[in-house]
């Protein structure tokens, strides 16, 4: 089993929504989803070795270690894998380029990651500084909490987790260890051993590896919905044309307007009911927003443009298409549903608290997902609930971390 299709940049800047390699991934990223959902079915019923990494929802994404190129330490955004790589050697250089809380994690990075002695280069999720860290009380209980994100994260009062979280300056979760002589040519694998990393009261870090997974197998039960899920989305992979799914692969345009019209759906909590007419939807939505591009332009030419692109994607939709379109958007449902299986089971393995902040309180949620480790191949896929992260992340109702002065 290789996952190296589910990675859509060499680095990990960005990973795909696994039913979304429907989408884009052609026939090959098809089948690899499905590949990948049996492969993680099978590490949690004790079948295959697997590992498997809670996503963390820290901000900023960090980056730290030792340029390759000249051996200073330095930290970075995503930027470290831009034409130019932008790194930050000095707290000067942060402030020459971010302002605001960026700019103070960033420092506060550069500060105190040198203590934890980073040999090559990693990848992390900042968690926390000292001014982020609050005692709060949530529904009856008192938690050291917080927010980076949209999760709130809880971890129980005068436990000795706790009690090394008030100590720390600052908290990072890392995830990716890179490799090689320059930015422009690292190779990204999944995981960090933290083992290497020195012990420090200033840093608070650990890897974000799922603990115990030995401890939990799938029921039978469990097991054969999985199966059944699974059985049907091979059942509907066979039923979809590949030249379809290939057009998509080679028209990147047409395959993120699907994409965007599939999110207005997340955005708003909604699952796509008849697939049939979330096709004609799609339609009448792709020559709306073309005919407001239209109607923009002052010009005849102008207009005449946007009419030929507009006629240029319509072309794809033919009665063909269609039909394969309608059985396309059956079998991400049926992904998704095998996925939230999976989900809810790994959810059962986790053991960090996690609320969601409403102006009537907390609520419980689940982690924002987990990414299944491939660990012959390095590689891995992002597994997400989006019905509840991604629509939590949207939602004007849940207060954000962000939600802040200085945020």
């Amino acid at each position: 089993m290789n996952f190296v299709d589910f990675i859509t940049e060499q680095k990990n800047t960005h990973m795909t929504h696994i039913e979304d390699k429907v989408l884009y991934g052609g026939v090959k990223g098809t089948r690899e989803a499905i590949l990948a959902l049996r492969s993680l079915r099978d590490t949690l019923g004790g079948v295959k070795d697997g590992s498997v990494s809670v996503k963390w929802d820290g901000a900023p994404a960090i980056f730290a270690g030792i340029d390759p190129r000249n051996g200073n330490f330095f930290v970075a955004k995503k930027g470290i894998f831009n034409k130019s790589p932008k790194v930050y050697y000095t707290a000067a250089d942060v402030d020459a380029d971010t302002s605001g809380d960026l700019a103070t994690k960033l420092k506060q990075a550069l500060q105190y990651l040198p203590e934890i002695g980073i040999k090559g280069v990693i990848q992390g999720d900042f968690l926390f500084s000292k001014s982020d860290l609050r005692i709060s009380k949530i529904k009856g209980k008192q938690y050291v909490t917080f927010h980076p994100n949209t999760i709130v994260y809880a971890i129980p009062n005068n436990t000795e987790m706790s009690k090394r979280i008030k100590k720390a300056k600052i908290g990072i979760v890392w995830h990716t260890t890179y490799t090689g002589n320059s930015f422009e040519n690292m190779k990204a694998s999944y995981g960090v051993n933290v083992s290497k990393l020195r012990q420090t009261s200033n840093v608070w870090s650990q890897d974000a590896m799922l603990r115990d997974m030995t401890n939990y197998t799938m029921t039978k039960k469990d097991t054969e919905e999985v199966n059944e899920y699974l059985s049907h989305a091979g059942y509907l992979f066979n039923q979809i044309s590949s030249t379809t799914l290939k057009t998509l692969e080679n028209n990147q345009e047409l395959a993120q307007l699907i994409e965007t019209f599939n999110n207005s759906y997340v955005r708003k909590g909604q699952i796509v009911v008849n697939t049939g007419s979330h096709v004609s939807k799609l339609i009448n939505w792709i020559k709306q927003r073309y005919q407001k591009e239209i109607e923009k332009r002052k010009t005849e030419k102008g207009q005449a443009a946007q009419k030929a692109k507009l006629n240029k994607i319509l072309i794809f939709f033919s009665e063909r298409n269609k039909a394969s379109l309608k059985k396309m958007f059956d079998l991400q449902k049926v992904i998704v549903l095998a996925k939230l299986k999976l989900i809810n089971i790994l959810n059962k393995l986790n053991r960090t608290n996690t609320f969601l902040k409403t102006n009537r309180g907390y609520r419980s949620t689940g982690q924002e997902g987990y990414v299944a480790i491939d660990k012959l191949g390095g590689d891995a896929v992002k597994i997400v609930d989006r019905m509840e992260f991604s629509f939590a992340n949207f939602s004007p109702n849940i207060i954000k971390g962000w939600d802040k002065p200085g945020r």
